[in-house]
């Protein structure tokens, strides 16, 4: 492998796993609302982005960014979805592309459940 296949792909690593934690932030980002109240200004709209992108089947621009890394770093590219791909294991593909509406559906859920902890725990309630 050249030189600059070894950093396309090192780059390719690198933007799984910030997607890998823009995924986390997207679930779990609302328990560190406990800790940092400021961050609800960044998992709000984030939370709303990745749940969109799983309800409605769209493509998170970080996976055609992952892609070109790994075809100029010499690898090959994967189709469908960041989570098909590297959480669904055994699941077939149209499982899991009827299944990804649920999960974006029960991130959103989820976190408004904890948010409206939050606000009640805020107000006393």
């Amino acid at each position: 492998m050249g030189r600059s296949h070894g950093h396309h792909k090192t780059l390719a690593d690198a933007v799984v796993v910030i997607h890998f934690g823009f995924v986390l932030f997207v679930v779990a980002g609302a328990v560190a609302v406990f800790w940092k109240p400021w961050l609800a200004w960044l998992h709000i709209p984030t939370v709303l982005y990745g749940a969109a992108i799983e309800v409605v089947g769209g493509t998170c621009p970080l996976v055609p960014l992952e892609n070109r890394l790994r075809r100029a770093g010499g690898q090959p590219e994967y189709h469908g979805s960041f989570l098909g791909h590297y959480l669904a294991g055994g699941i077939r593909p149209e499982q899991w592309e009827r299944a990804e509406p649920w999960l974006g559906a029960a991130a959103l859920l989820g976190n408004i459940v904890i948010y409206g902890y939050l606000v009640s725990s805020v107000r006393g309630g």
